[in-house]
């Protein structure tokens, strides 16, 4: 767990110098700086398992890269557009599928310990969860657009022309949240026909 939160550690340092527009960059860590804060603030009292822990490490990692380039203009985004004949960079929506696929485990997490969902409902309340925080932060986004400056705004939205940016970010963040929680249901099926009886 040590080598990944140094890793990710590098890996902002790293997103951090020369950023490709400084405002942006800041605009998009205030919630990294939050949820950083929140995970530090809770670890004494309510610690989550180390694949918890690496699951928001890995989303960090993608965000710290986005952040560095604004997500319109990672190469990544541009080298996979440039691969399948895509107009647009990609990345944006890349990162808000790995979001809802890396935060199930974390999101399932804290709720089978709060919590008496199961089963069905356990998987329901993570979807419907991620897809709130996935909304949350289009709304966000969009505040921030009303506030700051258009160029700024414009950087930091990343919709790149396209009218539907966020519900498109969403629904994309909605499969992802769907596919962790069929992952981690099958998962939990072989390992209760493997079990010993």
């Amino acid at each position: 767990m040590l080598l990944a939160a140094v890793t990710y550690l590098a890996i902002w340092i790293a997103a951090a110098i020369s950023p490709v527009d400084r405002f942006d960059w800041l605009l998009e860590n205030l919630l990294v700086f939050a949820l950083i804060a929140a995970l530090l603030a809770s670890y004494g009292r309510f610690p989550l398992s180390n694949a918890s822990y690496l699951c928001v490490l890995a989303f960090l990692a993608m965000h710290a890269v986005g952040a560095h380039y604004t997500y319109a203009a990672t190469p990544f985004g541009f080298a996979v557009a440039g691969l399948l004949g895509f107009t647009r960079n990609h990345y944006d929506r890349l990162a808000h599928f790995a979001f809802g696929l890396l935060f199930v485990y974390p999101v399932r997490e804290v709720l089978m310990r709060t919590s008496n969902l199961r089963s069905a409902r356990l998987a329901f309340v993570t979807v419907a969860m991620l897809l709130a925080f996935s909304a949350g932060y289009e709304l966000i986004e969009w505040w921030v657009a009303l506030i700051v400056d258009p160029h700024a705004a414009y950087a930091y939205l990343g919709t790149q022309g396209d009218v539907f940016d966020a519900q498109k970010d969403e629904s994309w963040a909605l499969v992802g949240a769907c596919g962790g929680v069929a992952l981690l249901s099958s998962v939990a099926r072989c390992r209760a026909r493997h079990k010993p009886h």
